[in-house]
């Protein structure tokens, strides 16, 4: 490409048309030298907005650093200038360049300050208010953040600036996709891919369609959802944007795997993740990583699933102090449901195969979390509660089933095998790396107060507070259901049993068990001594 002796306003036309036909290289190099020939020529106005522009494109090439500071320069242009506007304009994209980088604070700081010096202009205006819906779209102010880009469409419909428009509406339609609002959404989304194709601009297309697919998946259009991704993954192909080609591989692994396609899925999901990782985009890799945990839940592989979701928690734990884009809260919350979803089913998958014990993990969990709640534990300790009451028992899948399920006492052979549960179950999750501390409710759940338990016989205050929560409610739920070896007892001649052992617990958490059991009418009595031994 020729560009000697061209002006510096010729230069930094060319280049903006080069950035919105997604020739970006190209563009650089023209900003570039529109840069240098308002230097040599003391184009003081135009250098102010090809540095502020280049800013822009350097972004999206993740090189965050450069863009602050090509932006700091056209501010500095601008206010040795006297221009309000243009300052005004490296303001706002400065508070832009703060929210990628999830400082909200100074983002907001930043927008404030672009309104008092150019607020007056109806083109920036246009831009803040699209940038303040953006700051309440994260912080989970999903109407406001509606009204902001509302505000921002006028603004532009004002200036006749349809591009402008076409922006907002693909602001529009990803929020009403979060509201389930679909129909607003599909209509923003073509309407915003009508102008951006009609302006020859690439990138925006690209978004129009990754995001529409998005909303068409959740309404299970899949086909459709399929298609515009793929178009989408064209698009960015072309960029070379590697984070918007995450975001298009893993829609269409969701796609895969909802359609029934589990090694398309796998193979596209991985393909996002790597993308991602490569691309330093913290928010696709943790959320292709969740899509990924969906189906490995799906094929039965709990321990894959259980490690992709402790990656993907690890991941929003990071956005949560740096932010992208998201409300956070929201999808640590979706998150969260998902981890006890799979968690819940892994536990219930170890009791399938035995109808003595079935629902015997979910009425653990819930009256566990009752005692935890009793005990005023913060909500981290009751999730930990809960998570652990439904894999206390997953080391039983190594138990022998005749032992497991033998109809007379076991013998010393037989409950040293039963003793050893806790331990396998650890060795099963060793490679797994919970964001809550579960691993010592299921090695000591069995552990009593007075040293009696197993496996390590840890007495006292050396037994955490919530294995001993966890180890009371397993002892209830056993005596007060059917066994192999013994029906089941009434609640108060187990509540009874209970009493006489009540050294096995501490008195804070055998007292919050009283308060807490429900009051339940079952049958027959029997000793807690076998049920402990069976357990």
């Amino acid at each position: 490409m020729v560009i000697a002796a061209r002006s510096a306003a010729d230069l930094l036309h060319e280049a903006r048309g080069r950035e919105r036909a997604a020739c970006i290289p190209e563009a650089i190099q023209c900003y570039e030298a529109s840069i240098s020939a308002a230097e040599r020529n003391g184009e003081n106005t135009i250098l102010a907005e090809a540095l502020r522009r280049l800013a822009v494109v350097v972004h999206h090439r993740n090189e965050s650093a450069r863009a602050r500071e090509l932006c700091k320069r056209s501010y500095q242009v601008a206010c040795d200038l006297n221009n309000d506007i243009l300052a005004a304009e490296a303001l706002n994209t400065m508070g832009g360049l703060a929210v990628r980088t999830g400082d909200v604070d100074d983002a907001r700081a930043h927008f404030r300050h672009a309104l008092q010096r150019g607020g007056h202009a109806r083109e920036l205006r246009a831009r803040v208010e699209l940038n303040l819906g953006v700051l309440s779209n994260i912080r989970g102010e999903l109407v406001d953040a509606v009204a902001h880009y509302e505000r921002s469409v006028d603004s532009y419909r004002a200036t006749n600036d349809e591009h402008g428009c076409a922006t907002a509406y693909v602001d529009l339609g990803i929020a009403h996709t979060d509201l389930r609002q679909y129909d607003w959404a599909d209509s923003y989304f073509s309407k915003s891919f009508e102008i951006a194709e009609r302006a020859g601009d690439t990138r925006l297309q690209g978004i129009c369609l990754v995001n529409h697919a998005e909303a068409h998946f959740l309404r299970e259009r899949y086909e459709e959802a399929r298609r515009m991704a793929e178009a989408a993954l064209a698009i960015f192909d072309q960029l070379d944007s590697r984070a918007d080609k995450s975001e298009a591989y893993k829609v269409i692994g969701m796609v895969y795997r909802e359609t029934g396609r589990p090694a398309l899925a796998e193979s596209r999901l991985r393909t996002a993740i790597e993308l991602a990782v490569s691309a330093g985009s913290v928010l696709n890799e943790a959320e292709a990583a969740r899509e990924l945990a969906l189906l490995m839940q799906a094929m039965g592989r709990n321990q894959d699933a259980l490690t992709l979701l402790n990656t993907a928690h690890r991941l929003f734990g990071r956005l949560d102090a740096r932010v992208d884009l998201i409300y956070v809260g929201g999808k640590v919350s979706e998150l969260e449901t998902t981890y006890f979803d799979v968690v819940r089913e892994w536990g219930q998958s170890i009791e399938s195969a035995d109808s003595y014990t079935y629902g015997h993990c979910e009425r653990v969990a819930q009256r566990a979390v009752a005692v935890a709640r009793g005990l005023e534990l913060d909500d981290t300790a009751q999730t930990a509660i809960r998570l652990g009451a439904y894999l206390h028992d997953l080391g039983k899948v190594r138990v022998p089933h005749e032992v497991l399920n033998k109809p007379g006492p076991v013998t010393r052979e037989e409950f040293e095998i039963v003793q050893m549960h806790p331990i396998w179950g650890l060795e099963l999750l060793a490679a797994v790396e919970f964001p809550w501390d579960l691993k010592p409710i299921i090695r000591w759940h069995h552990e009593r107060y007075d040293g009696t338990g197993y496996p390590d016989r840890l007495r006292g205050d050396e037994i955490p507070v919530a294995a001993q929560i966890v180890g009371i409610a397993d002892v209830y739920d056993a005596l007060t259901t059917a066994r192999s070896y013994r029906p089941a007892m009434s609640h108060e001649a187990a509540m009874t049993e209970i009493e006489r052992c009540r050294g096995c617990w501490s008195e804070a958490v055998y007292d919050a068990f009283i308060a807490a059991v429900p009051q339940l009418d079952t049958h027959a009595p029997s000793l807690l001594e076998e049920t402990i031994r069976r357990l």
